[in-house]
């Protein structure tokens, strides 16, 4: 049971600055890449899932 929390636990941290660096490198607005890298920082996995569903998809549509 530890190695699944531990593994799990693992995951979270990867995904987390997985998005935290997408964030960073490839949002555009300044304003929008400041308010969702402070989100991302503070909330964790949590805030990590709430960009990747929310706000990734919004950005990838509007690439030029």
């Amino acid at each position: 049971m530890w190695n699944l929390m531990i593994v799990l636990g693992i995951l979270a941290s990867i995904f987390w600055v997985w998005m935290l660096v997408e964030c960073a490198v490839k949002e555009i607005n300044n304003s929008d890449k400041v308010t969702w890298v402070i989100i991302i920082a503070l909330t964790g996995w949590i805030g990590a899932i709430v960009y990747y569903f929310h706000r990734r998809p919004k950005r990838i549509e509007q690439k030029p």
